[in-house]
């Protein structure tokens, strides 16, 4: 296996630049997850990254080594399409070895490779059968045992689930985590889901517009985003966002305040000027339905979503914004209901006018939210 590296890779297509000077490195044995909404540029750069794609500027390095003038053919990756891309004409096992045999791989290394690969993916009994007799998991499974037979130095997957419904979908996850913790062997991933990213990845890379939004764990991308974006994107129901203005409150200390009938008293370092226009967000988990009489906030039930484990409650507030609750079992919660909501101050959000990161909650901690800027986030995280 290897390790991959990208420094200030930039591709264009003409005079549009859809890739902005990407820097990221990816551990051996790594599983990262590269996820965004359609067109942030996350399938251009895997593409750039198997040689399928050429580099405009910047430089890939597999394993150390410097690959922009590598054929991909030459680069000791394999890929695994949106599309499962069999023959449909060649049963299993010769989907699995055909590439090693135009490759000239000795008859009995094939062999091995395939029954090597057919058994870490279950399909032994299915070696014989064509693409035509397999399920769509079945054949997902074969596209990754092409993939695993030619024993790569990094694995890269693009999109592999879009095909599947939605129980083979969580199905294929759990295989490919198994897989992964089996091989030990360097994955990226590409999706726009990003339940599949949370559920996957050693670290989630978000992308957006061609440019890295944030790269961290999936907690740490929950717990800690670094902007407006990448709050709203990480999560679902996505987090809540309310308008709000800062001020100060009666104890001197840095207050946030909106129509909403949000009030949040903030640390004493919080760096927001008065009247300032900022946003408040608060994952639906952190929210609780409360008697309507004296709740600082209150609204009309507009929809309940009753899913059996959890119910999610979407209430209108007098600002006109919407609120999404979560509360566990099964909630009795119907449309029209006047209710009032509790805020969980101690992992709320604050984000500036330009999305960023500006401020947390009086009773906050560094393991919910955050209260500096950029700069002093990194210093924060490294003690």
């Amino acid at each position: 296996m290897a390790s991959l590296e990208l420094r200030n890779v930039v591709k264009r297509f003409g005079n549009v630049e859809v890739i902005h000077g990407v820097d990221l490195s990816v551990d051996d044995g790594e599983f990262v997850v590269f996820v965004g909404p359609s067109g942030c540029g996350k399938s251009t750069l895997l593409r750039m990254i198997a040689g399928l794609e050429p580099i405009t500027a910047g430089d890939v390095l597999i394993g150390g080594e410097r690959v922009n003038d590598v054929a991909a053919a030459r680069r000791g990756l394999a890929m695994v399409f949106q599309s499962y891309a069999l023959y449909p004409h060649m049963t299993v096992r010769k989907n699995l070895s055909f590439g090693l045999e135009t490759m000239g791989a000795p008859r009995a290394e094939t062999k091995r490779r395939v029954a090597e690969a057919a058994e870490v993916l279950q399909i032994s009994p299915l070696l014989d059968r064509r693409p035509g007799q397999l399920s769509g998991g079945q054949r997902q499974r074969v596209a990754i045992g092409r993939a695993i037979v030619r024993e790569p130095r990094i694995f890269l997957f693009d999109e592999p689930l879009s095909n599947l419904d939605a129980e083979l979908r969580v199905q294929m996850r759990v295989e490919l985590n198994k897989l992964h913790r089996r091989l030990g062997a360097t994955m990226i991933f590409v999706t726009h889901d990003q339940v599949e990213a949370m559920t996957l990845a050693d670290r989630i890379v978000v992308l957006r517009a061609g440019v890295i939004e944030q790269v961290g764990t999936p907690l740490e991308l929950y717990n800690r985003p670094a902007n407006l974006f990448v709050a709203g994107f990480i999560g679902s129901p996505r987090m809540n966002f309310l308008k709000a203005e800062a001020g100060t409150g009666r104890d001197g200390r840095p207050r946030v305040a909106g129509a909403s009938g949000i009030d949040l008293s903030l640390e004493e370092n919080t760096l927001l000027q008065p009247a300032e226009k900022v946003t408040v967000g608060i994952r639906p988990e952190h929210l609780k339905i409360v008697s309507a009489e004296g709740a600082s906030l209150t609204g009309e039930v507009q929809i309940a979503e009753h899913l059996g484990g959890e119910t999610f409650v979407y209430v209108l507030l007098p600002s006109g914004e919407t609120a999404v609750v979560e509360i566990k079992g099964q909630a009795r919660i119907r449309p029209g209901e006047s209710v009032g909501i509790e805020v969980d101050a101690a992992v709320s959000h604050i984000f500036a006018a330009d999305g960023t990161v500006t401020g947390q909650s009086r009773a906050g901690d560094d393991t919910a939210a955050w209260s500096r800027p950029a700069q002093q986030l990194a210093e924060a995280s490294r003690q």
